[in-house]
């Protein structure tokens, strides 16, 4: 709950410090001189990869957040079988073999996106992140397409 409150408060700061950014692009590009306008143009572009960026990192915690539902209410949250140290970090041997286990159950279904969540959240144990990402990624578009799916038939 904290991460999810402190996600909103960074992403509002962002909002804000981007409509500083947009009014003064605006104004730059207003002003009638060259370089202005080449300076309002640059700030006005990077304000709407800013926001797309925000948009799209949004739209990924919502996605996850609702696989992660839909496999709790199915009872099938990977259950968490890891090991930690004394200083309470992840065992790396512990997160090595529950990965192993996880990558072997995605190879045998490459097609449920059940399989493809529980990968996600080894690949996170493990700390590897943008592996951990593109796995729940394929979660949310396997999900997606089986709910497009049904929903056509």
């Amino acid at each position: 709950m904290v991460a999810r409150v402190m996600y909103f408060v960074v992403t509002i700061a962002l909002l804000l410090g981007l409509a500083v950014v947009a009014a003064t692009g605006g104004q730059l590009m207003a002003s009638g001189n060259g370089a202005g306008i080449g300076i309002g143009i640059c700030a006005e572009a990077l304000v709407g990869i800013a926001l797309w960026f925000v948009w799209k990192t949004y739209r990924f915690g919502r996605d996850s957040q609702r696989l992660s539902r839909m496999l709790e209410a199915e009872g099938g949250l990977p259950v968490d079988e890891l090991k930690h140290t004394a200083g309470g970090r992840i065992d790396r041997d512990s997160a090595d073999a529950v990965f192993a286990k996880r990558k072997a159950e995605t190879e045998s279904a490459p097609e449920d996106w059940r399989s493809w969540f529980r990968l996600a959240v080894a690949y996170a144990d493990a700390r590897d992140t943008p592996r951990a990402r593109k796995a729940m990624e394929r979660a949310i578009k396997l999900q997606r397409e089986r709910h497009e799916h049904a929903a056509a038939h």
